[in-house]
């Protein structure tokens, strides 16, 4: 049993952390209070190749799989869990599927420009009456002679300002209870596609989370991704990756609370003495310290089992699952250790708690990835 990185993904590792610590973190609170992404940061990480982690070099990626791209979610999620995000999503929900389902001819139109950072991908699955209930969509694309007439609203789609390639979901066939819902690649912009209108969030605001209003908007025929009727197939395993993706930006909020709680504690004195020689003190940090790694090792297993043919449904649930509440404990221990300055926005720990929330509710709840591990532990 080995634990260690390889020689490949521990430089992969030390670039990334590098590039966090010296690039992303020195903007985190700017583009936080901005609620925006900094387009000179998604150049750069566009010159690093970090959107083409995950795809073949044939298409202009680096031909590394999911633990690569977990190291990288987590390393930039340390120094700003919005941009982490920006990456995870693109990442898992976009250019996952089209590996896995599209066609040669789609993965040759659409994955170089993913690979290059030049386009940013996003899936467009949540509507405003189906959230973990996927299949009860009703955005419907419709098959006449010049292609699917596309029509219905999606919302919380992470990545959906910058993006300019979507993996949808949509409804194909109404009357086939399991076969009702199809995957589509559709670009932005394309006429009848707009932005509704952009969500002001609690957490990892500068990752933007979009509404898209589809009125008649047309695809070509070729852009149905995978076989008809099985959407929901293609939905439920690109899941299953983006939890993986989750679990990795939970694990770096967490390891961020650890770190600037050790920091604190060693400098703030209180009655004479810095007050990490407190044993209220030791015993948050230890806590901390102990779920961060339960986490990373759930959620490296996970990966593993991703790239290496496993079956990692449930490993991925249960990484996701324990790395977000992780992540929301640590940060509550941050602000606690950081007391009342924990509290206001000079100091990070409190815009890692904002940002820990949502860990626990996107890619599934903590209640949906109970249903998931019990009943697949039960049969």
């Amino acid at each position: 049993m080995d634990f260690d990185l390889d020689d490949d993904h521990r430089l992969l590792q030390e670039q990334v952390r590098d590039f966090a610590i010296g690039e992303v973190a020195k903007g985190a609170e700017q583009r936080d209070h901005e609620a925006a992404m900094s387009d000179q940061l998604r150049v750069q990480l566009a010159e690093l190749g970090l959107f083409g982690i995950i795809i073949p070099a044939e298409y202009g990626g680096a031909g590394m799989g999911t633990v690569a791209s977990s190291i990288v979610v987590e390393e930039i999620s340390k120094a700003c869990a919005g941009t982490g995000v920006l990456l995870g999503a693109h990442g898992s929900l976009c250019v996952d599927p089209i590996l896995r389902f599209g066609t040669i001819e789609q993965k040759k139109k659409y994955l170089p420009g993913l690979a290059s950072g030049e386009t940013v991908g996003c899936l467009s699955l949540t509507e405003p009456g189906s959230g973990s209930d996927a299949g009860a969509a009703t955005c419907a694309a419709i098959l006449r002679d010049d292609g699917w007439h596309i029509t219905g609203t999606k919302i919380f789609v992470t990545n959906g300002k910058e993006a300019g390639v979507m993996v949808l979901i949509a409804v194909t066939d109404p009357n086939e209870p399991k076969r009702r819902l199809s995957a589509f690649i559709v670009e932005k912009p394309t006429p009848g596609l707009r932005i509704g209108k952009l969500e002001k969030k609690l957490g990892i605001r500068c990752s933007s989370t979009a509404e898209f209003v589809f009125e008649d908007c047309v695809v070509p025929h070729d852009a149905l991704l995978g076989e008809r009727g099985r959407g929901l197939r293609v939905a439920l395993s690109t899941l299953d990756g983006g939890r993986i993706g989750i679990a990795a930006q939970a694990l770096g909020i967490a390891q961020a609370c650890l770190y600037e709680s050790i920091k604190y504690a060693r400098t703030r004195v209180q009655f004479n003495q810095p007050i990490g020689k407190f044993q209220a003190i030791q015993n948050k940090i230890a806590d901390m310290a102990v779920g961060i790694e339960a986490a990373r090792t759930l959620t490296y297993r996970a990966a593993w089992c991703k790239d290496t043919g496993r079956e990692y449904s449930q490993a991925a649930a249960m990484a996701k699952l324990f790395a977000s509440e992780i992540a929301s404990k640590a940060a509550n221990h941050a602000v606690q250790v950081f007391g009342g300055y924990g509290y206001i926005c000079d100091y990070p720990v409190e815009r890692f708690l904002r940002d820990a929330k949502i860990t626990e509710l996107y890619e599934g709840t903590s209640e949906i990835h109970r249903l998931v591990i019990a009943r697949g532990l039960m049969g």
